[in-house]
């Protein structure tokens, strides 16, 4: 029940980011710049930690390192076959169709993110939760990305709307999901650290890039240091 609530309230996070999307620019560099931080800080901070002593007697330290890697590297792999870059492909003929193509990718990355608060959960109340802080705070982001791209397209500000409710709806999808099954445990280490994989490809490649782009970047690394420490202390907080 509490991973469910966790992403509903994520998904109205993720409406919040498209809304603000729609109304203001200027200060995104620093929302992507503390998302940034705090997807990565997820990572370092609990994943990683939760999969290595989930281990157990199941694994050695360097499969587990393996399932990292994999998680990192099958999530880029997935990302550029299903995104192929619209945001940076201005040559596009029909950038209206890579904008929705762009939407969807982030769609599915919304849904994975309910399906790693629910495997969190899966694995201990504290994990859950400090998953679920990192994903409200980079599903606000998300909003503001998939609105961003569609009307980057030229799409409509309804065909907007729709994306948006549609990446909002994800990740409760991903949690309800992961209702249905219970993963032994000697599955568990390597689904964390996995899913630790993808938080790091997502906060590296995909978010810290962004706040890049001709903005101070004193501001964008002390929000992004930001990030991190408030995942850290979330983290410490919530294992009491």
């Amino acid at each position: 029940m509490t991973a469910l609530l966790c992403s509903i309230v994520a998904a109205l996070f993720t409406a919040v980011g498209g809304m603000f999307a729609l109304k203001h620019t200027d200060r995104l560099h620093l929302i992507l710049s503390f998302s940034a931080g705090a997807v990565i800080g997820v990572a370092f901070f609990d994943l990683m930690p939760e999969a290595f002593e989930q281990a157990g007697s199941y694994h050695r330290i360097p499969d587990i390192a393996v399932f990292i890697a994999l998680g990192f590297t099958s999530y880029m792999v997935i990302n550029r076959w299903l995104l192929l870059s619209p945001a940076h492909d201005e040559g596009c003929e029909n950038p209206w169709h890579r904008g929705q193509i762009g939407a969807g990718t982030l769609s599915i990355h919304s849904f994975m993110d309910g399906a790693a608060i629910g495997i969190g959960f899966q694995s201990s109340a504290g994990l859950g939760i400090a998953i679920a802080v990192a994903v409200l705070i980079h599903d606000f982001s998300d909003g503001i990305n998939t609105v961003g791209m569609i009307l980057k397209g030229n799409g409509s500000r309804r065909l907007a709307w729709r994306w948006l409710a549609v990446d909002a709806i994800a990740p409760v999808a991903g949690v309800v999901s992961t209702s249905l099954f219970v993963l032994p445990p000697d599955y568990l280490a390597p689904a964390l650290a996995i899913f630790c994989g993808f938080f790091l490809y997502i906060g590296a490649s995909d978010m810290l890039p962004e706040t890049h782009h001709a903005h101070p970047k004193l501001l964008s690394v002390m929000a992004t240091l930001a990030g991190l420490f408030a995942l850290y202390l979330a983290g410490q907080l919530a294992r009491g």
